[in-house]
Formats: C-alpha cells, structure tokens, sequence
C-alpha cells in the first residue's frame, strides 16, 4: 500500500509538472505576437503610423542577441586584470586614433569641456574602438522577447525599443543607419538609444548626430555625456598610492572625503614614497578595490564621475589607466 501511495504521487506530480509546462507553452507568444505588443506600445507612445509600417516589416528574430547573461567572475587582481584589460594592441590603436584626429580631438575637448584621452579610453574600454554593425531595432526587439519569454510588458527592454523609434523619428534616421552591438548598445561610446537621445552632438556642424561613422559627433556626444555628469576639464582622475596596512579599513571607499594634508597624516604617500600633492583645495578618496593586499589609489572627483558610468571600480581604473598610456609618452 504504501509503495503504491508512492507511485500514485509520482504519477500525479508529474501530471501537474506536465499541465503546467502546457499552460506556460500556450501563454507563451510568438515572437511575431510578441512584435505586435510592441507595435501597440508604440502606437500608444505617438509613434507615427508611417514609421511604424517602415520599420516593424525590416525587424527579424535575431539569433545573437545577448540577454540574461550570467554574471561574469570578477578579475582576481588589478595586477593581472589591467595588462589584460587594456591590451598593447588596444593601447596602440588608442594612440593611433589620437595621433591621426590630434587637431580635431583638442579643439573639440577644450568646447565640450573633456581632455580627448579620457574620451579615447571611454571608447577603448567601452567598445574597443568598434562601432558594431548589427541592425539595432532587431537587436533590441529580440533581446526584449528573449528576456521578457514573450511578455508585453513595459520593460526596460521595450523602453529602449521605443527609445529607439522616437530617435529614428527625431533625427530622421533610417532603419539600417541604427546599428549597434548585439547587446544592443551603439556607436563608438555603445550608447544606448536613451542615452544617444540626450546627450547626442553634433560635433562637425552638419546638423547630423552620427557616433558610427563621424568621430566629430562620436567625440562630441561622449564628451557631452561625461561633462554632464560633472567631468572637471582642469582636473585629473587620481593617483596610485601607498597605504599603511594599519589603516582603518572604515577609511576606504568613495563616501569617505578627505583632504591630501589629512591622508598624509595617516601615512598615505605617493606610490614612489614621497609626500602627497599639497594643494588645500581637494577632498578626495582612497580605495581598494582587491581588498587590504591588493592596489591603492587616491580618487578625485573625475574619477567620481567615471564611476557613475562603469559597472565597478576594476573597470573604471581600466579606462584611467588607457588615458595614461594615452597619455604617456606625449603625442605631438
């Protein structure tokens, strides 16, 4: 009797595995139900009829699109993760591009109020220098289906589609001229079309705002973004440190503001042992981002600024060391 009870509820919990797997299927859409959904949504938003008709014919099932991912393992060390994150060949490619466009990159940098290094190296860490070429409506459609299993939602995917049909109808841009990564991120800077909408420039005086192809617009539009979110043109990022190991570790991280005679004091020095900079006009922090054993550095308020568009600290020290080589040695 009782190995029967056990069957019996076997055999009914996987009935009620297998309805339910049933139910999900037929709740489920079709990417083409899906596709209507969205062109609800975008009827909704004032999206034109015109518009609509043009673009929701050209968007397929993109089969690359990225969504979901787990999250990556963290670099084990900046010791190891810097040389490997901000390659030779990537560094020389920055070079290049500064080298090549020098005349352009100063003046537009002194009238968007951002030095052209920190502008290469945004785009080196953020893009590796590569404006992507898939069609961006199919990539962000896919990546709205594939993450939302077929939902209408309003979702943040949904929302950067939409985003996406009001830039097209605001800059007059057409289906293939919107390209982007296969995450769904554009241009040199890899905005995302919410992002490409606020702080988009035109940088040559053309009346276009093109970060594919133009480096004046590609330039002009990162530019505009950082100094948007506080970029100082006469400051600097920070500075590698030494830190006594006896330190409070309370002391480290960004919500920690203290002045350079302040740091010193507590036996924070230059990373060659000498004294730090002696300027009274600066309240800056000290982190660690791989913990008591690992680097130390002394972060100002660009760097602060940096941080807000980065993921964590190991990447935003990534692109403060490319503006360094960028840097270093000086490129006439």
């Amino acid at each position: 009797m009782f190995l029967k009870n056990v069957l019996l509820g076997v055999l009914l919990a996987n009935g009620m595995v297998l309805a339910s797997s049933a139910q999900a299927q037929e709740s489920a859409l079709s990417y083409d139900q899906y596709l209507s959904g969205l062109k609800q949504q975008a009827v909704e938003q004032g999206i034109a009829q015109g518009t609509i008709d043009s673009v929701f014919n050209q968007i397929k099932l993109f089969k690359k699109a990225v969504v979901n991912e787990p999250a990556a393992n963290g670099p084990n060390n900046l010791d190891t993760y810097l040389p490997k994150r901000v390659s030779e060949p990537l560094v020389e490619q920055a070079r290049s591009l500064y080298r090549d466009n020098k005349a352009l990159f100063d003046r537009l940098g002194k009238e968007y109020g951002v030095q052209p290094r920190f502008v290469l190296a945004y785009w080196g860490i953020a893009s590796a220098f590569d404006a992507s070429d898939y069609p961006a409506l199919t990539v962000i459609a896919s990546n709205a289906y594939h993450g939302d299993q077929g939902a209408p939602s309003d979702t943040k995917a949904n929302g950067a589609f939409l985003a996406a049909l009001k830039l097209m109808e605001r800059d007059q841009l057409s289906f293939d001229s919107l390209k982007s990564d296969s995450t769904g991120l554009m241009g040199y800077p890899h905005f995302s079309p919410s992002q490409l909408a606020k702080y988009g420039k035109d940088g040559n005086g053309d009346g276009k705002v093109d970060i594919w192809h133009d480096l004046a617009d590609a330039f002009a539009t990162t530019a505009n973004y950082l100094k948007q979110l506080g970029w100082n043109y006469h400051g600097t990022w920070g500075r590698q440190v030494k830190a006594p190991k006896e330190l409070p570790q309370d002391l480290v991280g960004l919500e920690v503001h203290k002045g350079f005679d302040q740091w010193q004091a507590l036996g924070v020095r230059r990373f060659n042992g000498s004294d730090l900079p002696s300027r009274k006009d600066m309240q800056v922090s000290l982190i660690m981002p791989d913990g008591r054993g690992g680097r130390s550095y002394l972060v100002y308020d660009n760097y602060r600024t940096l941080r807000k568009t980065q993921g964590s600290d190991h990447l935003t020290l990534a692109v403060t060391y490319l503006s360094e080589r960028i840097k270093y040695p000086a490129i006439k």
